[in-house]
């Protein structure tokens, strides 16, 4: 067995991804009194921190992932000052083109769903593993308010459990509905329609962690630049391939000009080049 120390979190992994490849992420969270390397970190790769609130009488949210050979996790976590992301208001942001709720404390999702909303600023609903924290209610609003709602192939089970609708009315409610399936790629649900997205093969699928969250920096990153659907499917599958042959969530590296070629040689796209 080995143990690691890793940086991670939904936020620093997606704006990690995102700098990669060129774009200008803005996390916004709560971290605790542990927090200043990581912080030191984040300037180091020039990722602004400043809605990165402290709150000195927490630790930062924690997460304990043990793996097995076979790619299967047991994930225990402590929220810590992640229970306190409520404070954090999307307002206090601004020049804001997009953005994403992913998993945080329940009543930051809650309340942060409804500031993008309030201010017409496009998202996406990532509910992750905070899904069963919500009522059937909670979730059609999540939906209504967001633009774009992903999930993996779990996760769509549970909101179709849970709702008592099928994936084709639940992805009525946005604009497109993007469901990861791993290895087996994913599928984006738009207009009445399923975009199969192929999964990228990899040289070694090393770490599953964090992949989720590649992908889904590739997805807002497309978004963000206007690409179809099939193009930002693509961009986020290469990403989290790209994540899997690297252990950690925060490890991997590449310069624009060989993701690209990468993006040619899987599906024939010019990442630099493309102008729609």
């Amino acid at each position: 067995p080995e143990l690691r120390r890793e940086y991670g979190g939904c936020a620093g992994n997606i704006a990690y991804n995102l700098k990669l490849l060129g774009g200008n992420p803005l996390p916004m969270g709560t971290v605790g009194k542990d927090f200043q390397e990581y912080r030191q970190r984040l300037q180091t790769l020039d990722i602004p921190d400043h809605l990165v609130r402290e709150l000195p009488e927490l630790y930062t949210a924690q997460c304990t992932i043990t793996t097995d050979q076979d790619n299967n996790q047991i994930t225990a976590f402590h929220p810590g000052a992640m229970t306190e992301a409520h404070q954090n208001r999307v307002g206090d942001a601004h020049d804001i083109a997009l953005g994403i709720v992913a998993p945080d404390g329940r009543d930051a999702m809650l309340q942060h769903a409804h500031d993008f909303a309030a201010k017409d600023i496009p998202f996406l609903f990532d509910p992750g593993q905070n899904l069963p924290l919500f009522s059937r209610d909670e979730l059609i609003t999540f939906l209504d308010q967001s633009t774009w709602c992903v999930l993996n192939d779990y996760e769509s089970q549970l909101l179709m459990n849970t709702t008592g609708d099928r994936i084709e009315d639940l992805a009525a409610r946005v604009d497109a509905l993007i469901i990861t399936r791993g290895g087996e790629g994913s599928e984006i649900h738009v207009n009445g329609e399923a975009i199969a997205i192929p999964a990228v093969s990899v040289t070694s699928a090393i770490d599953p962690t964090g992949c989720g969250d590649a992908y889904r920096a590739g997805l807002l990153y497309a978004l963000d630049k206007g690409w179809s659907w099939d193009v930002a499917g693509r961009v986020g599958a290469l990403l989290g391939a790209i994540k899997v042959e690297h252990r950690g969530t925060q490890n991997h590296t590449f310069t624009r000009e060989e993701f690209s070629d990468r993006l040619v040689e899987s599906c024939g796209i010019d990442f630099i080049n493309l102008r729609h």
